[in-house]
């Protein structure tokens, strides 16, 4: 069944908007894409510089304070598995698990890919859009409207595609593309800043807890003592040479060590845990085997003097600001856009007809193109508002990235001091370590001898077992400080970067 008019008499319809002929839309055209190939090299708003950067020759040890220098990012630049110095293949491992299966990794990567697309929807801005919306409408025309169809009832088939551009004559489509590719770079270097942190984490709370085992060998070592003390004192008061007094030291004591023991290994449990979350696993199936002091010796690898302060702009922290403070510049253009006329090109081809059986004869075919521009007149003061915030959101953007530079800076300067005087620390409980072991053997034997009393003993095993904790914690706080300084530094260093260094990979 054929359909059409109710009547004979078919209703043409009405035309949408012409400019006379193919030849005038065609210059129209030409000259809307002349114009719009213009706008592509001017933009309202500033163009963006990079801020200066706080450039000190090296850090303090030098004592060189330079200039502020504009920055040049190079947190985009491969770190490599800087960990790997530690010559630590359980270490090694870790890292390769938190890499691969850390939830917060996993939520940074997907905020990049959110970001990605955003600044991928920006850039389909400076295109053309092309709509096809075909359609049916039947409608009854009113035989008291102007101009008079009489009773009629009209199909209406349509098939056509629509053109929709926007021509960026004042760069207000630029700078948006701007500011989502500068956010989607700062995307990028957040992802970066928490594998950092992630990294450090798991090397951290390993260390710690490789720390806490060198403690608990001592303690286990220095319980195992102490029963044996209690046995000799035990034995000696049995004899009659000793008393009841030293028996209830000597109980005390190993009472004691077994009690700071189970402290330790409860400290141990919430760091196996801790290294679990971070690589992403259940805690309740982790388990990561107790090693003792005499086979565990990770290196500490020792910072170079003469660090240059460029280091610091690999950091991925600063890489994220400076790409903020990017995409702030660039919205101040497009809140300034937002002051000119908007410029569009619109367009429609296709096919019109009330019956179907003719919709695409070639007489049925319909066009028409035209520009529109809309001016703001009158916003209520919004346009201005919007455009005090975008500056203000640029100073903001601003003090946080130097705000970042200057904290950097202390980082570092803290985690070079920590090597250094923790490195003078730690020699000097070394000596400290075998003077105390001396002095305890010293003991037992006078005490064994009955020159001294047993409190000579006590004392002597508690400054020993306090002088041999402190070694295994000054040695966990030496690779800590070690991870510290690379995760300030945004990674390790190498030959490459230290002029005049031969330096293994960090």
């Amino acid at each position: 069944m054929r359909l059409g008019w109710k009547k004979s008499a078919p209703v043409k319809p009405a035309h949408g908007p012409s400019l006379g002929s193919a030849g005038a839309a065609a210059g129209t055209a030409a000259l809307l894409l002349a114009v719009s190939i213009a706008a592509a090299n001017a933009a309202v708003g500033p163009e963006y510089q990079r801020p200066a950067f706080d450039a000190a020759g090296q850090y303090k040890a030098t004592n060189e304070l330079g200039a502020w220098k504009e920055a040049k990012p190079m947190d985009n630049l491969p770190k490599g598995p800087w960990w790997e110095v530690f010559n630590d293949p359980t270490l090694n491992d870790l890292q390769q698990r938190a890499t691969t299966a850390n939830q917060q990794v996993k939520a940074a990567a997907a905020r990049v890919e959110q970001a990605r697309a955003t600044a991928r929807a920006a850039r389909g801005e400076f295109l053309p859009t092309l709509d096809f919306n075909p359609g049916w409408r039947r409608e009854r025309f009113s035989p008291n409207q102007e101009p008079s169809f009489g009773n009629i009832t009209a199909n209406t088939f349509r098939v056509p595609l629509d053109l929709s551009y926007e021509i960026d004559l004042w760069g207000r489509v630029r700078r948006g593309f701007e500011a989502a590719r500068a956010d989607a770079a700062a995307g990028v270097a957040a992802f970066h800043s928490a594998l950092l942190l992630l990294q450090a984490d798991v090397a951290q709370n390993y260390f710690s807890l490789r720390a806490l085992d060198a403690e608990l060998a001592s303690m286990q070592a220095s319980v195992d003592l102490r029963k044996e003390l209690v046995r000799l004192v035990r034995s000696r008061f049995e004899g009659g040479i000793g008393n009841e007094l030293d028996t209830a030291r000597a109980e005390t004591e190993l009472a004691t060590a077994q009690a700071e023991s189970a402290a330790l290994q409860r400290r141990r449990v919430e760091l196996e845990n801790a290294i679990a979350i971070l690589i992403g696993e259940n805690p309740s199936v982790f388990r990561l085997p107790a090693t003792s002091a005499t086979n565990w010796a990770a290196y500490v690898p020792l910072a170079p003097p003469g660090l240059p302060a460029d280091l610091l702009e690999r950091r991925p922290d600063i890489g994220e600001a400076e790409r903020q403070l990017a995409a702030a510049n660039a919205r101040i253009g497009v809140a300034k856009g937002a002051f000119f006329p908007s410029i569009r090109l619109t367009g429609s081809a296709g096919y019109l007809s009330g019956e179907l059986d003719n919709l695409f004869n070639w007489d049925s075919r319909v066009w028409s193109i035209g520009p529109s521009v809309s001016l703001p007149i009158f916003a209520g003061g919004r346009n201005r508002a919007n455009l005090r915030r975008s500056r203000a959101a640029y100073e903001e953007a601003v003090a946080v990235y130097r705000q970042r530079v200057l904290v950097a800076f202390a980082e570092v300067e803290n985690a070079l001091s920590g090597l250094h005087f923790l490195s003078i620390q730690s020699e000097a409980q070394e000596r400290a370590l075998s003077n105390a072991r001396r002095a305890a053997d010293l003991a037992r034997q006078r005490y064994s001898a009955g020159i001294v009393s047993y409190l000579e003993v006590v004392d002597a095993n508690r400054a020993a077992l306090q002088t041999s904790r402190g070694s295994a914690q000054l040695a966990g706080q030496r690779l800590i400080a070690s991870v510290q300084l690379i995760k300030a530094l945004g990674g390790g260093w190498n030959s490459e970067v230290l002029t005049g260094h031969q330096q293994k990979p960090l």
